[in-house]
């Protein structure tokens, strides 16, 4: 077995940001490892995409155009992923743990009975094994796992890795065939639905949050406002989506999102354990709490003690005036 293989997620002819970043990933896998690495693209009118993956460091790009693969369906992409694989013999196999990657990873570990280690985010090589850095107990801890034998199956957490750079590289596409008939697959799309002018939670590089403290769906206006000034997206605690006062796309916690944006900003979110499971790896975390005491301070790189409502104004107007 040889070869690093990365799925690619994609929308709307566009490669998502983390399949650039698994990419990232797998070329610097593959070189530790001496071998190539290959993209794997599947969907319909996807050749201009598959064309310019060499440019983000594939060594080889496997590419399926088929209308059965137009939208995501993992009874469609799965089968011809794991008989690829059998046929093909990567080593390793790392999908972006978007929920489409989650999906593939776990068909085509199943499918071929093969190891499957979820939410990475740090890669090693040791040998011809490829170790995996996740966090458990809900991000309390890190634990280093690898499989020992046979294809690895990897998801990588979203912003945990930085993006492949554009690298100027062409080349040849081998295209296959689909695997499974329309007519065989039990699922179908029947519509999207699409938020705009909202900046994705998984792909933020600014988040802010709010929790229980905003005290009900208009205490949301000034996390808003201060997500517009900095251009970033709105997320929530559990509690406020149960309650009903924000959608539960907003949601960021062990049963919402899992985000590692570069500043998250916690408004009125006590920081239970459940919530800080989703946000924990963000890279800097600022408090905003009427309670000292509040665990989120403890995860916090920096904690204002205060009312929100006084607070977020104050923020909005010096960021609007720091920002043009």
């Amino acid at each position: 077995m040889s070869g690093v293989w990365v799925w690619i997620d994609h929308r709307q002819g566009k490669v998502a940001t983390i399949s650039l970043e698994a990419l990232g990933a797998g070329r610097a896998v593959a070189d530790e490892l001496g071998t190539s690495l290959t993209a794997l693209v599947l969907g319909y009118e996807v050749e201009d995409m598959a064309d310019t993956l060499f440019g983000y460091g594939a060594d080889e790009v496997i590419g399926c155009d088929d209308e059965t693969l137009a939208s995501f369906r993992v009874e469609a992409a799965g089968p011809l992923v794991a008989e690829l694989a059998q046929e093909r013999e990567p080593a390793v196999f790392l999908v972006g743990a978007s929920t489409s990657g989650r999906d593939l990873a776990a068909w085509v570990a199943a499918a071929l009975d093969a190891g499957l280690v979820a939410d990475g985010i740090k890669l090693a090589v040791d040998g011809d094994t490829v170790v995996v850095t996740r966090p458990v107990y809900a991000g309390k801890l890190l634990a280093d796992v690898k499989v020992t034998g046979g294809l690895q199956v990897i998801t990588l957490r979203s912003r945990a890795f930085p993006a492949a750079a554009p690298s100027g590289g062409s080349g040849s596409v081998d295209w296959v065939y689909a695997v499974v008939e329309e007519d065989d697959i039990p699922t179908k799309i029947v519509s999207f639905e699409s938020s705009e002018g909202q900046v994705s939670l998984t792909d933020a590089r600014i988040i802010v949050s709010g929790g229980r403290g905003v005290g009900g769906p208009e205490g949301f206006a000034p996390i808003r406002e201060l997500a517009e000034v900095l251009g970033g997206a709105v997320g929530a605690s559990r509690a406020t989506v149960d309650a009903g006062w924000i959608p539960y796309d907003h949601q960021v916690g062990q049963t919402g999102k899992t985000v590692s944006p570069d500043l998250y900003i916690a408004c009125g979110i006590s920081g239970a354990i459940q919530h800080q499971a989703g946000m924990r790896t963000s890279k800097v975390i600022v408090a905003i709490n009427k309670d000292a005491d509040a665990p989120i301070f403890g995860l916090a790189s920096y904690g204002i003690v205060g009312d929100l409502f006084k607070v977020l104004p104050v923020l909005s107007e010096a960021f609007r005036e720091r920002l043009g």
